[in-house]
């Protein structure tokens, strides 16, 4: 029988792994989103080394698991460089680079679904190649490519409770330490899926008053 009472001093402890999970999806698409456009140019790009670089980097990354990426970075990186990376790091690194991986297939078929003819209609009125992406192309792929970010963002929240295998004080983690206090698994796990559950809503509901701007913009 499921038993919250006892737990009522703990909630806020999880409840506090909300920041960490946040910070960790909020760090993680700040580097990865831009990494993920340039590299989508990259696989756009006419020069074959650079177009070959972006699709083994997007492969490699598409290709391993994200739980073995993350032990690699962190438990891998210091026989390398020397340095003692934290968890912390260590998670936004590997986030961040397997969410640019993801994000670069996403914003390349974005782009590559504007029609070419308006690249000739922009030189033909003079429109600089500079104006030509911010005015033209990059607006009309925001709003191709939003829904799949959103999707990306919600995957990306719900991975970073990976980062409980290399001991972070996570959402997920949190609840683990209650478990293991209280000897009651199921409480405070239902907990934690119940506010992982209310960000990923929080995020869906942003995202539908966004896609609904950029339809009358």
């Amino acid at each position: 029988m499921l038993d919250f009472a006892n737990l009522s001093h703990s909630i806020a402890f999880i409840s506090g792994g909300v920041v960490i999970t946040l910070k960790f999806a909020f760090f993680s698409l700040l580097c990865g989103l831009p990494l993920g456009f340039f590299l989508a140019l990259g696989k756009l790009s006419n020069l074959w080394v650079i177009k070959k670089l972006a699709a083994i980097y997007t492969s490699v990354f598409r290709g391993t698991p994200l739980l073995v990426q993350l032990g690699l970075v962190y438990y891998g990186s210091p026989s390398l460089t020397g340095y003692s990376i934290t968890a912390f790091e260590a998670g936004i690194i590997t986030f961040s680079l397997n969410s640019a991986a993801y994000s670069s297939e996403i914003i390349r078929a974005g782009i590559m679904a504007i029609d070419p003819g308006q690249w000739d209609a922009a030189k033909v009125l003079g429109i600089s190649w500079l104006q030509t992406w911010q005015k033209v192309i990059l607006p009309q792929a925001i709003r191709n490519i939003l829904p799949a970010l959103v999707n990306e963002m919600v995957d990306l929240l719900k991975e970073t409770a990976l980062v409980s295998v290399i001991g972070e004080m996570d959402l997920f983690r949190r609840a683990q330490v209650v478990a293991a206090e209280r000897f009651s698994y199921f409480e405070p796990v239902i907990i934690a899926a119940s506010l992982y559950f209310i960000m990923v809503m929080m995020i869906s509901f942003l995202a539908k008053k966004l896609e609904k701007k950029f339809a009358y913009a």
